[in-house]
This record gives structure tokens, C-alpha cells and sequence, in this order.
């Protein structure tokens, strides 16, 4: 660590950075950052930087305000976007309480709580997230919604188009942060883009998701127009979500590999995703945490709405994807109902709890899916055992609330703050007359 942090001070005397932010989430996943200048940094290092945690949505009590945030010196790198005027660097912290103890309601310290757990079964938990997201033409939207930047389709090549300039641009950028991107590539809906960032350990994953947002925001402001992570920002149009592949490994040795078991998956990886499936409804108010969510989860387009776990079927919650012979390193599950505007923290905490659950408690693995499961009717749907994802996020609130995993992974006051949070939501939108509503009923009633 010492190392890294020289290597972080030589850099920034060599380079010329002339601010230096320091970046860390809310509860809700917003990134929150503050600059310090140069001759603050080594001081931020051996003491961290203060500042009042109530101030950051569900941070602290009121009454335990203060708290330290202490840079990460690996997680150091110069953002590209600022150029050579008044060259900016960024690190991510862990937010402690005065006396050193890890702030109990910092997300990252949630994830990194989460991961110690399975490093003590000897379990290394890695992540590929595939993030969708929406470029319109502007925030602004008229009477028929937000407009996208093209009408393309999928895996559409659109020479000279704004997508495609994006693309190019982000994934450029996106490098020269250290973070590897594997595809890129037009989705399914209008303006709608898909990235696709290589493996790497969970808490990686998480800090490069929010790089990722802040990098597709940053270029979409620099080419005119506005990127959004919104789950469904068009009703007949998919929702953007962020399928995660996920695998344990054990030292070098992919423990959801098994050479000769049905689809090479092992007994820890068939547990691993009955403790998915077992505790999908319980997770599902934080990796589908706004109101927003539901309309993706329940429009269509793939987005799956049932518990269930299929082999290369993209109707399932759960999916094994096809194996590649003589890789078994790449054996790993999917898991399709997390959306991008998750925070990944959170998010990637209760997926891993879940997974390591069915482990611990040796849960059995239900039958697969081999139809489409949309095309079922309710009554085959029954019989097969197949029960739904939480519809709105008032039925999510109401899962989330009776999980002891959830109580025990995100602790009790990032529980508590993110009940508070969901329930409050609820509410607000509960209480809105819908353009919908008018529609349907004022000339009618």
C-alpha cells in the first residue's frame, strides 16, 4: 500500500494534477465527490478527510455525523474527459468513523464485508456486468416522451451516427481508466446502447460501474446530447438492464466448473444459484430499487418476471450460458433481473449473500426451464412451480421487509435507511394522477 501510495504522489507531481476528487456513493448509489487540492492528498492518506455524513443520504444518524473518508490509492486515475486544462485525478474512498471503524452505512464497505465472508469459505466472487443504457436527443421530453438519438436496432451498424461516434469515444475513454471493455454494440431499442465490461472481482466491478456512468454522462454532455440509465424511459420501447455473470473461484480453480456434469456446472455452482432463485424476491427492492424498475421487469422485451433458471434460455431469472469446451474457467451464471440503475455495492453484496447461502444450506436446485416462460399461461406457469418476481416496489418493500439475509448482508442501518427510502418512493408515487388515469377515465367517469 505504500508503494501505491508513492506511486500516487510521484504521479501527481509528475503529471501536473492539479485537483484531486475523491469519490464515494450514497445509499441509493449516487456518486458523491469532493476535490482537495495536491498538497492535501498524502494528509488524506494517513488521516482521511472529514466531513459530515448527514449530509449524504443515509450515511450517518444525525447524531454520529462525522465520519473520514480515506482515498484508495489503487483505485487512482486521471480522468480523461478534463484533457491538459487543469488536469483532475480520482481515487475512491472507504468512509470510517472518527475513532477507525468502518462506517457501517458506507456501500462499499458493505460489498467489501460480503466479499470477507466468502474469502473465508475461500471462495473469490468475480463479476461481468453488461450494461444497457439510452441516448435522446435531450433530458427534455414533449408529449410523446423522450427522443432518442436513432431509430436503429439491434447489433445495427450506423455509419457516422451519434451512437456509434458514442461508442468509440467511451470505450477510448473507458481504457484509459483502466477499465477493460469486452463488446459495444446498438440494443434492441432506439438509441439504446449496450456495453459490456470484462470480468474482473466484485468490488472492481462495482467502483468500474461507477466510472462507467459518470464516463457515459461526461461524453454524452460533450457530444450533445443526454445519456440515461433510467430502467424503462419509454413504455414501447425494452428496459435497460445490467445482466451480471458471476462465477466463485476457488484459489486458480473455477469452482462453478465440473468436467461431465450436465452443462459442466458443479454442485457449488447449482447451489449457488438455488440461493439465487430461493432469495430472488427478498433482493429484488435493491437490484430494481426505483419505481421505474417494475415497468421493465413486467413490459417484456426479455426482462425476465419469474423465478425461475434455464440453459441458455434468455425468458429465465437465472441463466447458464452455453460452455465453451476446454474453458472451463469461463463456467458462470447470469443473473437478468438486475437493472442498471442498481447500486452495484448493494446490488453485488445480496446477489453473492443469496449465491453463498444456497451453498452454506445446501439448497436443491429445481428442475429447469426449457420453454419460453412469457408464452406460458398462469395455470402451466403454477404447475411447473414457477413463482414471479415482486411486481411493483411496494410488493418488493414488502419481501425485502421479512429478509433476515437482507437484514444481515447490507446491515442495520443501510436496511433500515433503504426501507425508509423505498417506502417514501412508494408513497410519492402512489399519490400522482397519471396521465394514463386522465386518459382513461375524465371524459368517461
Amino acid at each position: 500500500m505504500d508503494k501505491q501510495r508513492d506511486f500516487v504522489l510521484r504521479t501527481i507531481e509528475e503529471r501536473g494534477i492539479k485537483f484531486v476528487r475523491l469519490w464515494f456513493t450514497d445509499v441509493v448509489g449516487t456518486l458523491k465527490s469532493v476535490a482537495i487540492a495536491p498538497a492535501e492528498v498524502e494528509g488524506a492518506f494517513n488521516e482521511g478527510l472529514g466531513f459530515d455524513g448527514s449530509a449524504i443520504e443515509g450515511l450517518t444518524r444525525s447524531f454520529e455525523a462525522d465520519v473520514l473518508a480515506h482515498p484508495d490509492p489503487t483505485t487512482f486515475q486521471i480522468l480523461p474527459w478534463r484533457g491538459e486544462v487543469d488536469p483532475t485525478a480520482r481515487m475512491f474512498c472507504d468512509i470510517t468513523t472518527p475513532d477507525g471503524q468502518p462506517a457501517v452505512a458506507d456501500p462499499r464497505n458493505v460489498l467489501k464485508r460480503t466479499l470477507a465472508k466468502a474469502a473465508d469459505r475461500g471462495f473469490t466472487f468475480y463479476t461481468h456486468p453488461e450494461v444497457e443504457f439510452y441516448l435522446l436527443k435531450s433530458s427534455k421530453y414533449g408529449k410523446n416522451g423522450p427522443i432518442p438519438v436513432d431509430s436503429a436496432g439491434y447489433f445495427d451498424n450506423v455509419p457516422g451516427g451519434t451512437a456509434h461516434d458514442f461508442r468509440r469515444r467511451s470505450v477510448r475513454m473507458l481504457e484509459d481508466l483502466g477499465i477493460s471493455v469486452e463488446f459495444s454494440h446498438h440494443e434492441a431499442g432506439p438509441g439504446q446502447n449496450e456495453i459490456d465490461l470484462r470480468y474482473a472481482d466484485a468490488l472492481t466491478t462495482a467502483d468500474n460501474i461507477m466510472t462507467f456512468r459518470t464516463v457515459v454522462k461526461e461524453v454524452a454532455i460533450e457530444q450533445g446530447v443526454y445519456a440515461t440509465f433510467m430502467p424503462k424511459p419509454m413504455s414501447e420501447h425494452p428496459g435497460s438492464g445490467m445482466h451480471t455473470h458471476m462465477s466463485l473461484f476457488e484459489g486458480d480453480a473455477n469452482a462453478f466448473y465440473e468436467a461431465g456434469a450436465k452443462y459442466q456446472l458443479s454442485k457449488i455452482g447449482r447451489q449457488f444459484i438455488a440461493g439465487l432463485l430461493k432469495h430472488a424476491p427478498e433482493i429484488t427492492a435493491v437490484t430494481n430499487q426505483f419505481v421505474n424498475s417494475y415497468k421493465r421487469l413486467w413490459g417484456g422485451d426479455e426482462a425476465p418476471s419469474f423465478v425461475c433458471w434455464g440453459h441458455n434460455n434468455r425468458s429465465a431469472l437465472v441463466r447458464v450460458p452455453l460452455y465453451k469446451p476446454n474453458k472451463g474457467q469461463s463456467a458462470r451464471v447470469e443473473y437478468r433481473a438486475i437493472d442498471s440503475a442498481a447500486n452495484p455495492y448493494l446490488a453485488y453484496s445480496l446477489m453473492l449473500a443469496a449465491g453463498l447461502k444456497g451453498i452454506e444450506e445446501g439448497y436443491e436446485l429445481p428442475p429447469e426451464a426449457e420453454d419460453n416462460v412469457w408464452s406460458l399461461s398462469d395455470t402451466e406457469r403454477r404447475a411447473l412451480g414457477y413463482t414471479q418476481l415482486p411486481a411493483s416496489l411496494d410488493h418488493a418493500i414488502q419481501f425485502m421487509e421479512e429478509s433476515e439475509l437482507v437484514a444481515e448482508t447490507l446491515g442495520e442501518q443501510v436496511f433500515n435507511y433503504v426501507l425508509l427510502n423505498k417506502r417514501q418512493e412508494w408513497r410519492d408515487y402512489r399519490s400522482q394522477v397519471t396521465p394514463f388515469e386522465l386518459q382513461k377515465n375524465l371524459e368517461m367517469l
